[in-house]
C-alpha cells in the first residue's frame, strides 16, 4: 500500500506523548509521507520541530488558518510571510474560510484568504484550502485572484455535488478525503460517485475526524487505510490502486519528488 497523508496537524499537544509510535504506525500502514499544515503564529515552533525530526517524511505547509484570523491578523501575517522567505514550504496552508463557527471577521478572513492566494502565486505553491460551510465564498476569492494561476486542495471536502462541480470546474483544484467518507450520516459517499479518483487525494485531518471504526477517539496517519477501503467500496476497485492513485494525484499536485 502506498499513501500519503496530504493534511495532518501531528504537532498538536495530543501527540506529543507518542509520536514516535504514530510514526511508526503510519510506515507501517504504507503512508510514505504526511503534509503538516500550519495554524498560526502560535503553532510554528511545533511544526518545524516535528519536521526536523522526520525530515523528507514531515513536510511542512505555512499559512494562517481562518478561525485564528482576529485583531491581530495583519502581524500574524506579516510573521508567516516572513517564514516563507526563511524556509522551505511544500505548500500554502491551511488558509481559507470558516463561517461555521463565528462570522464575526468574516471580511477579515477574505483578505486574509486573498492575500495568501497571492503568495501562492508568488511562490509558486498549490493552496490547502479550510472551507467550512464557505465553499462558494471560497472560489468567490479564487476568481478574484485569478483562478487560471492557482491549485491546490479543497481539505476536508463534504460539500454536495452542486459544490464539488463547482471545485472541479476551476480546473486545477482537487478534493481532500478523509474520515468523514466513512461516517453513517455523511452523504459523501454518494456525492464522490459523480467524480473520479483522479480528483481525489487522502488525508485526516489529525487529531480530528477519525474515521470508523475509530470514530471520536484521536485521529492519526495509519488510519488513511479506512479511507482508502472506503473509496475502495464506492469505486468498485481495491484498495491498492486507490493507494497508487491517490498518492500519484498527491505528488503531482504538492511537486513531491
Amino acid at each position: 500500500m502506498r499513501i500519503i497523508d496530504t493534511h495532518s496537524h501531528i504537532y498538536a499537544e495530543e501527540f506529543d506523548d507518542d509520536i514516535d509510535d504514530v510514526i511508526l504506525r503510519a510506515k507501517e500502514a504504507g503512508v510514505e509521507k504526511v503534509l503538516l499544515p500550519n495554524v498560526d503564529v502560535s503553532s510554528l515552533n511545533g511544526l518545524d520541530a516535528i519536521c526536523k525530526r522526520y525530515p523528507d517524511y514531515c513536510i511542512p505547509m505555512m499559512g494562517l488558518h481562518p478561525t485564528s484570523v482576529g485583531d491581530d491578523w495583519q502581524s500574524q501575517l506579516d510573521i508567516i510571510k516572513n517564514q516563507l522567505s526563511q524556509q522551505t514550504y511544500i505548500a500554502i496552508g491551511e488558509i481559507g474560510i470558516d463561517l461555521y463557527w463565528d462570522k464575526t471577521y468574516e471580511k477579515e478572513q477574505k483578505t486574509v484568504f486573498e492575500e495568501q492566494l497571492r503568495w501562492s502565486i508568488e511562490y509558486n505553491l498549490p493552496v490547502a484550502i479550510h472551507s467550512r460551510d464557505a465553499i462558494q465564498d471560497c472560489i468567490s476569492c479564487i476568481k478574484n485572484v485569478g483562478a487560471k494561476n492557482l491549485r491546490g486542495v479543497f481539505h476536508s471536502f463534504g460539500g454536495i455535488k452542486d459544490e464539488l462541480n463547482a471545485i472541479l470546474s476551476l480546473k486545477n483544484f482537487m478534493l481532500g478525503i478523509n474520515g468523514v467518507v466513512t461516517f453513517k450520516n455523511s452523504t459523501l459517499s454518494e456525492v464522490l460517485k459523480y467524480t473520479d479518483i483522479s480528483n481525489i487525494i487522502i488525508e485526516t485531518d489529525a487529531p480530528y475526524l477519525a474515521p470508523v471504526p475509530y470514530r471520536g477517539k484521536r485521529n492519526e496517519p495509519s488510519y488513511t487505510l479506512k479511507v482508502v477501503e472506503k473509496l475502495a467500496e464506492i469505486y468498485n476497485t481495491d484498495s491498492e490502486k486507490i493507494g497508487e492513485i491517490t498518492t500519484e494525484n498527491a505528488k503531482k499536485l504538492f511537486r513531491i519528488g
